[in-house]
């Protein structure tokens, strides 16, 4: 028996809305407090996961937020020649506002508007929740280019994104805006199908982390949202029976899943040994529990 049209229905409903839009207006007008220490800095605050793209379910709780300092960047010369390196040297300086700055900053400023509620985590700011306020994760960034030319400030190519600090030394770069972009149009290419269909696979995530089938942080709902944005749009066609069992047959015939990629498009993904992309073992678990979760139902 497969997963019947009903149960998945609820699935594909969106979840908390109101709760989680007054708590990022909270968060933001906190991190845009013009008595700030950085404020004359100007920074971006957005929103990022979930709740930022509409693929919440009622299961999530965090709320997303983002402030990145737009006048410095973390980069990777790594695809340009050693020439082109040189040029980049000679014409960049180095910053004179440094990260661990801007953090501490932004920590401040958070800890001034939710006393004794700021936990620092390896990539966050978390705020924990408190009333009718939900908890939040707040990524503190500079921008990030990871260039492919670079001959003068006049001639230059990169991929701009956002990157931190984690608080073990690792530098994580992320392109969150191209993700929400890119998910944005994949919505608009599916007839509105793909996000309810997202919340589905995320639903199953958790049903299948709830009968002990797969363990929790095995399928973060940030790779969910990548495997079905490879999805091609035909499946995303019919009921929403019509639309998983495509989705799962698609997956179940594509045994390469090596070109996959992140719903970014900066990275494979199921790769091995990257931040950024979801090691193959655990993606092939997920894979393959809900397809034996979607044969089995009873």
């Amino acid at each position: 028996m497969t997963i019947p049209e009903t149960q998945l229905e609820t699935w594909s409903h969106q979840g908390s809305i109101k709760q989680s839009s007054t708590t990022y207006a909270t968060v933001k007008a906190t991190l845009e407090d013009p008595k700030a220490k950085y404020a004359s800095r100007k920074p971006k605050v957005f929103l990022q996961g979930s709740y930022g793209n509409d693929t919440n379910i009622y299961a999530e709780s965090d709320v997303d937020v983002v402030i990145v300092y737009e006048g410095a960047w973390f980069k990777d010369l790594t695809l340009l020649p050693a020439e082109q390196q040189a040029a980049y040297d000679a014409h960049y300086s180095k910053g004179t506002y440094p990260y661990a700055d801007f953090k501490q900053e932004v920590n401040a400023q958070l800890e001034s508007a939710f006393p004794k509620a700021v936990i620092g985590s390896p990539k966050a700011l978390k705020i924990a929740a408190e009333g009718s306020r939900r908890s939040a994760d707040v990524v503190v960034a500079f921008r990030y280019r990871r260039y492919f030319r670079f001959n003068s400030a006049f001639d230059e190519r990169f991929d701009e994104g956002i990157a931190l600090w984690t608080t073990k030394g690792s530098l994580i770069p992320n392109y969150p805006e191209q993700h929400s972009h890119n998910c944005t149009t994949k919505q608009k290419s599916t007839q509105d199908n793909f996000k309810p269909l997202v919340r589905i696979f995320k639903n199953m995530r958790s049903k299948l982390v709830d009968d002990g089938v797969i363990e929790p942080g095995l399928a973060p709902s940030y790779f969910i949202e990548g495997l079905l944005y490879n999805a091609p749009p035909e499946n995303f066609v019919g009921s929403y029976e019509d639309m998983v069992l495509n989705i799962l047959n698609w997956l179940s015939a594509t045994t390469d899943r090596s070109k996959f990629l992140t719903a970014n498009e900066q990275y494979y993904l199921l790769f091995d040994d990257s931040p950024n992309c979801w090691p193959k073992a655990n993606g092939t678990k997920y894979i393959n529990a809900v397809i034996e979760l979607w044969n089995d139902w009873t």
